[in-house]
């Protein structure tokens, strides 16, 4: 019996009206022109290890609304070792002042973890760009380059959801603390993008209307994978997230499903919030 799939994609927030949408004048992706020293960095997904070959020289303007700063982050995860132009291109069209306290704004393009509230924090850029990366080298991308459908959990303050939804042709993406699922939705409710849908539910238990998911990626680790997250995942499919390997120790664990089983790979040493069950 076919299962059937969920009415999406989701209203970021039913409760504003169109008028009040359309006199929202933020914008938290930032246009790239064609002739933009950066554009191709959009459309490549061609590997490249030199900042110099991601077109990286010039920049102008000033401001965190500028491109600049955003050029600035994006040089250093090429030097850092993000090699998938894909990926950066994504990280240089969100503007991640957007996502964090009006405090730390001036922090938003160091490599650095924030406070998002609630004892959560977002994570750095080349955490989330490394984590990203790891998830496209599995085997689910599509003809255009792209993920398929992809599961996040732990939405914080929805940034890692907006960079996925340009790399994905869907996002379900899920937090378990209302108030930052709240915080989420006003992040991303100027965009209205039509290929992310948020949750509020425990992701313990992931998403099951929307599997299976080529890729599940998580920002909080816990003793193991969940059951459910793997039951989830597309054959060919891939989960990246951290898991406990020790007292107070975590590391980045990838594991692909395959016909036969799965297979896990642990990668480098991480440091993220522990994944909880339930909701709050």
């Amino acid at each position: 019996m076919t299962k059937e799939r969920p009415s999406f994609p989701l209203k970021l927030d039913a409760l504003e009206s169109k008028k009040n949408l359309a006199n929202r004048t933020v914008q938290l992706f930032a246009p790239v022109q064609a002739n933009h020293p950066l554009s191709k960095l959009q459309e490549q997904t061609v590997r490249s290890t030199k900042p110099s070959d991601l077109g990286l020289e010039s920049a102008s303007g000033v401001g965190l609304d500028s491109a600049t700063v955003r050029e600035h982050m994006v040089r250093k995860l090429a030097q850092q070792g993000i090699t998938d132009n894909a990926v950066l291109g994504a990280m240089l069209k969100v503007e991640r002042h957007r996502f964090v306290d009006t405090a730390l704004v001036n922090q938003a393009y160091e490599d650095t973890s924030l406070p998002i509230g609630l004892g959560q924090t977002i994570s750095k850029p080349n955490v989330v760009a490394r984590m990203i990366e790891l998830l496209r080298q599995g085997k689910s991308l599509n003809a255009s380059g792209k993920l398929g459908r992809v599961l996040e959990i732990g939405t914080g303050c929805g940034y890692q959801a907006a960079v996925l939804s340009q790399l994905s042709t869907e996002v379900y993406s899920i937090e378990r603390l209302r108030g930052l699922f709240v915080r989420a939705k006003e992040n991303l409710r100027p965009l209205r993008i039509p290929n992310l849908h948020l949750l509020f539910g425990d992701g313990m238990l992931g998403y099951e209307k929307g599997a299976p998911y080529g890729g599940i990626i998580a920002a909080a680790g816990g003793e193991n994978i969940p059951e459910h997250w793997l039951n989830q995942l597309a054959v060919g499919g891939r989960i990246v997230a951290p898991v406990e390997t020790g007292e107070r120790t975590q590391t980045l664990m990838v594991v692909d499903k395959t016909d036969d089983g799965f297979e896990k790979t642990y990668l480098e040493a991480v440091h993220f919030v522990p994944l909880k069950s339930g909701i709050n």
